[in-house]
This record gives structure tokens, sequence and C-alpha cells, in this order.
């Protein structure tokens, strides 16, 4: 017991030198990934105050989010036991659960100290919202999947990602090697985004050194660094930093309650691949828009039929498969994030379900079954409700 106490001090202890791609507001704030109960508690619904981030402007109005006539309490049958929200929530640290229904409300629950004007970080549900802008790119005309990505990042010539292409990235398929392994403090994603160089990206500085594991487009595989990435080519492709872009393409049109903000990284960009923090009801409300077709104030943001291209399989992913970075289910599409984040789309059934929690383990197999038979619970009391 004592020699694994001090093996856990020191990993520990590792983890709190190591390298982090956000910016600290203080030189102090331990990684993120280290964080504590009591510290997840405090920060996730107030990242602002610890990492550098940039603000995504909110309109003057708001996208309703009428209630319906009468809430779903589902309640189900897991490893033996009868669970209901409240059990659900409290077993795994959620901060809120949301349900939208024809864009109607069927529940809206919080915890852990939350109301509904705290925002929450989304960690990787970010990604499917990288895409997502993306789309709006394309739309614009100012991007396309088959560009190579060093049309965008020249700085990348000559690196593993030479060769790549837009929608390699948006795919995770570029096969440059990378270790996205939470718990190892060597692991690439521990690493990334602190290798400084003048004038350059401190994620690019670090990527341009990985090497290539598979020929680009054949083989998927999970890589922060792609969508990191695709916010840059975004941004330059737009001609703004993405939170803006964000704002101007989503955030004021569809009608968002408040002002969201995005973590940047070291070198003031916004990480593609993470942490932006929004209200569940916004949550929500990103859901809708996708099942609105990417409609907002009636005008279209996404090229036409690009929701339902994004959220068909693209590339085998050793589940169900994956779309331009979002989860596909047999029924649904899915945007998730470490530590019991999850947006969660069923088109034919118009429902849309929003998780936010605080695991104590970043991507435990344990913790997504129970989400699973949770969400599972809740679109079944959903099917049956009357709005």
């Amino acid at each position: 017991m004592r020699a694994r106490a001090l093996s856990i001090i020191v990993i520990l202890a590792f983890w709190a030198a190591a390298a982090q791609a956000q910016a600290p507001l203080s030189p102090t704030t331990p990684m993120i990934l280290t964080w504590t109960p009591a510290q997840q508690r405090q920060w996730y619904p107030a990242i602002e105050t610890v990492f550098e981030t940039r603000t995504v402007a909110a309109g003057g109005t708001v996208h309703p989010l009428p209630k319906a006539a009468k809430p779903i309490a589902p309640t189900y049958e897991f490893k033996g036991k009868t669970w209901t929200v409240d059990d659900y929530m409290a077993a795994n640290s959620v901060s809120g659960v949301l349900v939208l229904k024809d864009g109607k409300l069927l529940l809206e629950r919080y915890s852990l100290g939350r109301k509904p004007q705290d925002r929450w970080t989304s960690f990787s549900v970010a990604k499917s919202i990288t895409s997502t802008l993306a789309g709006a790119a394309i739309r614009d005309g100012r991007l396309k999947l088959a560009d190579p990505v060093t049309t965008y990042l020249p700085e990348l010539k000559g690196s593993a990602y030479d060769g790549v292409s837009v929608g390699d990235l948006m795919t995770m398929s570029s096969g440059v090697a990378w270790n996205e392994d939470y718990s190892d403090p060597k692991s690439d994603i521990a690493q990334a985004g602190v290798v400084l160089e003048p004038g350059v990206d401190p994620y690019i500085s670090y990527v341009k050194r990985l090497k290539r594991a598979h020929p680009p487009g054949t083989t998927w595989h999970y890589n922060t660094s792609e969508t990191d990435l695709m916010g840059i080519v975004v941004a330059r492709a737009a001609g703004k930093p993405l939170a803006a872009y964000l704002s101007e393409k989503i955030w004021k049109p569809y009608g968002m309650e408040r002002d969201a903000v995005w973590m940047v990284d070291r070198g003031g960009l916004e990480l593609g691949g993470c942490c932006i923090s929004m209200t569940l009801r916004d949550y929500g409300r990103v859901g809708q828009f996708m099942l609105d077709g990417g409609m907002a104030g009636g005008k279209p943001v996404l090229p036409a039929g690009w929701v339902q291209d994004a959220t068909r399989v693209h590339i085998a992913n050793g589940l169900t498969g994956y779309g331009y970075v979002w989860w596909i289910g047999p029924e649904a599409f899915e945007a998730e994030g470490i530590y019991g984040q999850s947006i969660l789309v069923y088109p034919k059934d118009k429902l849309v379900v929003v998780i936010n929690s605080a695991w104590k383990r970043a991507d435990a197999d344990a913790d997504w079954l129970a989400m699973a038979a949770f969400q599972k619970a809740v679109r079944a009391a959903a099917k049956a409700a009357r709005l």
C-alpha cells in the first residue's frame, strides 16, 4: 500500500508539471486532467477564471425552449437495480440533464450546485462544433474537404501532415501517429501545445515533429490534434477567430441565451478540439440547431445536406462508425467529451438529450455504459411523452 501510494504521488506530481495545451491564468494551476472532484465542481462552471478564453458573443434574441405539457421522469433497470434520474445524477456526478422533444423541454435537472445560468465546459463536444464551423466555411466558399491541409497550414509542409486533406482531419484519419492516453503524462495529448517557436502556434510546432503511422484517409485513430488543427484551418479560411465565427454563424442568429467562452492555446488560438463553456440550455440548442438542419434565423448556415452527410458513417472506428467528428449510433449521432459530456440527437424522434458531468475518471467504459443505459431510458420515456 505504501509503495502504491508513493507511486500515485509521483504520477500526480509528474502530471502537475506536465505540459498542457491550455493557457492557465496562474502558473500554479494544475493540469485539467488532474483536477480533484472539488476542483471540477468549482472550475468546470467557471473555466474563464482558470484559463485564458475568448468570448462567443450571444445576440439579443433568445431561441425559445417551451416546456412540454408534462415532464418525463424515467425509471429503468441497470445492474440489478431500479434507477431514477436523481439516482443516475448522484451516482455519476452529473451537473445537468436536459431533454428536448420537438424543441420542447421534457426534462431539465441540475445538481452539484449548478444553476440554469451557469456554464459548463464541453471538453471534446467542442470537436463537433468545430466540424460544424468547417461546414459553414464550406458554404461560405472559403474551404473544401478535398483541400490539402498545407494550403491553410503551410508550416506543416514536409511533416507527416503533408498530403493530408481537410476531409482526413474531419474523420480523424490523417494517419499521423498520436497517443491520446489521458492517464499517461508522456502522451501526446499531455505534451502537445507548449513547444514555442517565434511566430508558430504551439500546437503546430508540436505536431510538425510527429511521424506517420498509416496512409492518409485509411485508418481512424482518435486524435485531438486533428480538430485542434481543424480549428486553425477554419479560422484562417474564415479570416477571423473561431469564437467570432461561431458567434456570427450560430450563437447570435440561432439565439443562444448566454455568451459562451472558448479556451485558447498558449498561442492565443481557440482549441478546436476542446473546451467551449455554455449553459445547459445552450447545449440543447446546439443539438436542436443540428435537428433543424443547420438553419439559424431562417437562413441556412451549412451547405445543403450537410447535417445528414456529417452525421453518417464515413469511416469505421471499431464501434458503430464515425462521421465528421460526430460519433454515429444506429439511430443517432452524438458529440462526446471526457468526464461525461454529451449531446445525443435522435433525428427520427426529433429528440435531443444533453448530459454534463464531472466524472472521477476521464474515459472509463463503465461510465459510458451507465450513461448509455440512462440515455436509452430517457429515449423510451420521451417517445411516450405527451407534448
